[in-house]
């Protein structure tokens, strides 16, 4: 131990690295080098304005919008893809020859059966998040995607914000070496649920919200198993929203931990804070918000702070398709397949299960939602991001 920890036990600050330039990582959204195949978005709620918006930029082609309400669907017709069908059939979209990718951004309950006929109907899928909540019907559903030769992916946008791809980025470059702890933490200001149904979730923080932390948990920890997750939530004193404001969790892995803490009443000095440290450095991401982040690398080297371009919205929908199209333009999986999605998924579960019975859970016991049914869902909105 040197003489300076010795003398003030590690308090003092450490001397800065020097500053060095950002590794150059690709951390901005892929679009095929071909011509893009055509898409059919399902389900044309409030969130599918932010899947239509992203895939205009991107310049990727979709050829027909469904939903019930036509009249919403004509609406985004008119605002996005002014050549693109409207049906308000699901069957009359799969049946359309030319539509290869199928994006199904309806609510929960309708997923599994949605995703299920198009799989059938050899279609490539996009499933919003969660694509289920029975990990039974889950396997079933990636096990239907492999028999029928095509692709099943999650939109975890979250992985295509530019301030989480970048991260991931460094970590699969080995940038920082093996990870040994994340920690996310989360002060902002949700109160926009008042009144709507994500309010009258149980749990909206650990379910909804925490499920991008949980799956980006399982996506930089790799193959890395999860031994346990402790998670607990708490109304916040002064809130006036039906569902707890605060929660957290704890996941213990085999040499690592990942922490998430969540207030989601903060009015006022908002921040949202990302670290992630490995045994040869650390990346830190903080910002006021999710699409205002500053990335931060600390290695042996030096001290590197990458300029990144996008927001969450944006490149994170624009991400989620692209690597879709990418994946089937080169003949491999998507990152963001289903199968390995089911791992994010365990971690949600557990963590719910963890909150209601207030003991630590294993990944993988618990099978479904908690609070659901086995194969199905009647209660749960369509998720916010």
């Amino acid at each position: 131990m040197s003489e300076t920890l010795a003398d003030d036990y590690g308090l003092s600050r450490p001397v800065e690295g020097r500053r060095v330039p950002a590794p150059e990582l690709p951390y901005r959204p892929r679009t095929p080098q071909g011509p893009c195949p055509a898409i059919g978005l399902i389900g044309c709620g409030g969130i599918a304005v932010q899947h239509l918006n992203a895939y205009l930029h991107a310049g990727y082609r979709v050829e027909a919008l469904c939903d019930r309400n036509e009249q919403r669907a004509r609406d985004y017709q008119a605002r996005f893809y002014p050549r693109a069908r409207v049906v308000t059939d699901y069957r009359e979209l799969l049946a359309m020859p030319a539509i290869e990718v199928v994006d199904i951004a309806t609510h929960v309950k309708d997923r599994t059966s949605l995703i299920e006929a198009a799989l059938r109907a050899r279609k490539h899928v996009l499933s919003q998040k969660p694509f289920a909540v029975d990990m039974d019907v889950g396997e079933r559903l990636v096990a239907l995607a492999d028999a029928q030769g095509v692709f099943l992916a999650v939109n975890q946008n979250g992985r295509w914000a530019p301030h989480f791809s970048y991260l991931r980025e460094a970590v699969g470059a080995g940038l920082i070496g093996e990870i040994q702890s994340l920690t996310f933490t989360l002060h902002w200001d949700h109160r926009w649920v008042i009144g709507t149904p994500f309010d009258r979730m149980e749990h909206l923080l650990l379910f909804d919200f925490a499920i991008h932390w949980f799956d980006l948990t399982a996506c930089l920890l790799g193959d890395r198993s999860p031994q346990s997750v402790f998670a607990a939530t708490q109304r916040a004193i002064g809130q006036r929203a039906e569902s707890p404001m605060l929660a957290q969790a704890l996941i213990e892995f085999d040499g690592a931990r990942a922490a998430m803490l969540f207030n989601a009443d903060v009015t006022l000095g908002q921040e949202d804070r990302t670290v992630i440290a490995g045994t040869k450095g650390t990346l830190v991401s903080s910002g006021p918000s999710l699409s205002e982040q500053a990335v931060t690398l600390h290695t042996e080297a030096g001290v590197a702070q990458p300029a990144l371009e996008g927001t969450w919205f944006r490149e994170g929908f624009h991400g989620a398709m692209g690597e879709l199209l990418c994946a089937i333009e080169e003949k491999r999986a998507p990152l963001n397949n289903a199968r390995d999605n089911l791992r994010g998924l365990a971690l949600c579960f557990a963590a719910i299960a963890s909150a209601n019975e207030k003991r630590p859970v294993r990944p993988g016991e618990v099978r479904r939602l908690p609070g659901t049914a086995p194969t199905t869902d009647n209660r749960q909105p369509a998720t916010s991001l």
